[in-house]
């Protein structure tokens, strides 16, 4: 094996001085505490936070995982390093780490301490003891395999964790099943991988199963070396539109690096079902607006949504709630009255109707309108009769109350309607719009025809009753479907013409079952994006929900596994559509967020948009090159502080139309240095050593500048003061030679 995997003995040594702490966690405890405390890398850990950590308890994979975050391969041996020193490993501290799957940054925690996890802890150090066992011995007991089940049940782990952690402590025993690996054997071997939550049996069998293949090949790999082959070989899917997003990200990253504006490639890349790849390297050779404008359009169509979580943010906006409504003179006698009615958040708005067909011209199919609602209307009464035989050979409906004439005055009061029918009349001519869908009753809880609003209401006097006609396109006629589970558990009401409960895309998926043949190659149901800036801002317990678990791929409708959850105001089931996809951003430099939600990190892959700092490439001011300034300032950022906290691209790209010292003054002064005090708490000497202001002679060039006339500003005063301030030099933001450090 060659020296890229110089890390396995480093990494079962690190292993064998873990287990001698599995009846010492205090001490191991208060050392990864202090190491964190004195290292940046490892802030992360954040036990200075009320409520992260239960005293003396911390899990060996999470510490495991401190020198496996997706890192550079610098960062991560001098992790190892210390490590070695605090731990009293005497092997050298490996530089490569080939074939090691990493954690995501944004979720670097197999258990979190805290109360509610203290046995989840237990059990995975139990698993942690057994396992290296197992290796030592090459036996799995029946105590190792109940012990692998019981972590791989735990909520946030999985298989997927709990194998990874398992290889680190002895890659040569244990293999991960990442993606990639699962993938790679598939393709490879030809061999059965257990998924979810499967049983220890299960997993045991699969390496003994993969041992004996790699026996029969010629190279005879090891674990590490599949690893490496699976993340190096691995092709992409053949169709470019396998290679989509997921249906759950979050772009996360750094202030000023583009995120939201990233959001919008990755919109379109999922509603045009193209990979994000093909997108940049659009937007690369032709520009952002063409991309941006079918974006645009994309949104106008009801494609995509978009939305921005803050504090006071929650369910009722989000998912439905009671509100308030001021009545009209078309519902009260009196206007101005106050009812109150379940609304639907823009959320739920935005899944009922994300079964909306759309054809392949760009126009929408079967002249289903942007924001249609559901309604239901009887036909002369319930089962078959020769109003609706003729309705349904016509194309249009009829309803009655003949008695009021043609024309009903705007001003009729409520006691004119002596016949009854206000309401009906009200929904027929004013609430219900062309592009609304409607049901036609056949009995209390089915219907026999389902259609689309053509045309504005008419009178025609040819017919003997129900003269009150509006044109139709019939999607399914002769049907006999259910609709009370879908309808909030209601069955349908004698009023003629009135609002169901039932999603537009719970209707257009009873035309897709019982009318197939519509669905043509031209004509489908689109993805739709819904995307929600600044995510971790909103308070996810509060905004979400159930809908927590219902935005989970296996859980949508139409999934395996699906799930809908009856709503608390409104009783409707609802669940989300599968075409439906969540892109969130979030700030990672925003101190004043706490950490994530766990259940929404474990739901979310995490996408790094990073500072790109060749955007800048062609960018001189009086001979400055700004690419490499900024790849200045964010190395001495990661090193003061950590790599979350740097500074991106776009605070510079106002640079690339007007590089002037003028304007590049105004954006340190203005938008740099405000983040930098942020960033370090007004720290001046580090923000200092960021704007390379402690290797200048000169002070006129320093743009921080250190007073020390502290004593000729309280002259005898008889009171403690420091020997020195700060002061901002704002000349220097002026002076092309004050950039020069950086």
């Amino acid at each position: 094996m060659s020296n890229a995997y110089q890390w396995i003995p480093f990494y079962e040594a690190f292993a064998d001085k873990l287990l001698e702490f599995s009846d010492k966690r205090d001490e191991l405890f208060e050392l990864i505490s202090r190491l964190s405390s004195e290292q940046p890398l490892m802030q992360y850990l954040h036990f200075e936070r009320d409520g992260w950590w239960e005293y003396g308890h911390i899990d060996p994979f999470t510490v495991f995982g401190i020198i496996n975050r997706m890192t550079t391969d610098v960062n991560r041996t001098m992790l190892a390093k210390i490590f070695a020193g605090a731990f009293g490993i005497q092997i050298p501290a490996p530089t490569q780490f080939t074939g090691i799957p990493v954690l995501n940054p944004m979720n670097s925690f197999f258990v979190r301490s805290g109360k509610s996890n203290v046995n989840s802890i237990d059990e995975v150090w139990n698993l942690f003891i057994l396992a290296m066992k197992a290796a030592e011995t090459g036996d799995f007991s029946d105590a190792f395999m109940d012990a692998l089940e019981k972590v791989i049940a735990i909520e946030g782990l999985g298989l997927y964790f709990t194998t990874l952690g398992l290889y680190w402590i002895r890659p040569n025993f244990f293999m991960p099943l990442d993606k990639n690996s699962r993938q790679f054997i598939i393709k490879s071997y030809g061999i059965d991988i257990p998924g979810g939550k499967c049983r220890g049996e299960e997993y045991v069998k699969f390496l003994e199963t993969l041992k004996k293949e790699l026996t029969k090949q010629p190279n005879n790999n090891s674990f590490p070396e599949l690893s490496h082959a699976a993340w190096q070989k691995t092709d992409p899917p053949s169709p470019e539109h396998d290679n989509i997003p997921e249906q759950n990200i979050i772009l996360y990253g750094t202030p000023g690096t583009g995120k939201t504006y990233s959001s919008a490639l990755y919109a379109v890349s999922i509603i045009e079902e193209k990979s994000i790849e093909t997108i940049n390297a659009e937007v690369k050779a032709k520009g952002y607006s063409g991309v941006y404008d079918r974006y645009k359009k994309h949104k106008d169509d009801g494609l995509i949504a978009f939305t921005t979580f803050h504090q006071s943010f929650g369910y009722e906006e989000f998912i439905e709630g009671i509100r308030p409504v001021v009545t009209s003179s078309d519902d009260s006698d009196e206007s101005g009255d106050i009812k109150y009615e379940v609304r639907s958040g823009i959320f739920k708005e935005f899944c009922d109707k994300a079964g909306t067909p759309f054809s392949s011209s760009g126009n929408m199919d079967f002249e289903i309108g942007k924001n249609p609602t559901v309604w239901k209307v009887s036909l002369e009464g319930a089962g078959n009769n020769p109003t609706k035989t003729e309705c349904f050979e016509n194309d249009h409906i009829r309803i009655g109350w003949e008695a009021y004439g043609e024309n009903i005055p705007d001003n009729t009061k409520k006691e004119e309607y002596i016949f009854g029918g206000r309401d009906v009349l009200n929904a027929f001519y004013n609430r219900m719009q062309i592009g609304d869908i409607f049901l036609v009753l056949y009995s209390r809880r089915t219907v026999d025809a389902i259609g689309v609003i053509t045309s504005e209401p008419e009178w025609h006097d040819e017919y003997p009753n129900n003269k009150r006609l509006r044109k139709v396109k019939w999607l399914v006629k002769g049907i006999n479907e259910d609709i009370v589970d879908l309808n909030a558990g209601k069955a349908m009401t004698l009023p003629t013409v009135y609002k169901l409960s039932v999603s537009v895309s719970d209707a257009i998926q009873i035309v897709k079952n019982t009318n197939p043949q519509l669905f043509t190659s031209t004509v489908k149901i689109p993805n739709r994006v819904f995307i929600i800036d600044e995510i971790n801002r909103g308070n996810i317990s509060k905004i979400f929900g159930e809908l927590i678990t219902l935005i989970e791929p296996s859980k949508r409708i139409g999934a395996d596994e699906e799930l809908r959850s009856i709503l608390p105001y409104s009783g409707q089931k609802f669940g989300v559509p599968s075409n439906v996809h969540i892109i969130g951003t979030m700030n990672t430099a925003d101190r004043s967020i706490a950490m994530m939600d766990t259940a929404l990190r474990r739901r979310f892959s995490f996408v790094e948009i990073r500072p790109d700092s060749s955007l800048l490439s062609d960018v001189l001011v009086a001979g400055i090159d700004i690419s490499d300034m900024l790849d200045t300032l964010n190395k001495r950022i990661t090193v003061l502080l950590d790599r979350e906290h740097t500074i991106g691209h776009s605070y510079l790209l106002p640079l690339k139309d007007a590089p002037t010292i003028e304007n590049l003054a105004g954006i340190f002064e203005n938008k740099i240095i405000p983040l930098l005090q942020e960033y370090f708490h007004d720290d001046y000497e580090k923000i200092r050593l960021v704007l390379g202001d402690n290797q200048k002679t000169d002070a006129k060039t320093c743009f921080i500048v250190k007073k020390t006339d502290v004593m000729k500003l309280f002259r005898s005063a008889d009171i403690d003061v420091p020997e020195y301030y700060y002061e901002i030099n704002s000349e220097a933001f002026m002076r092309i030679d004050a950039y020069a450090y950086l």
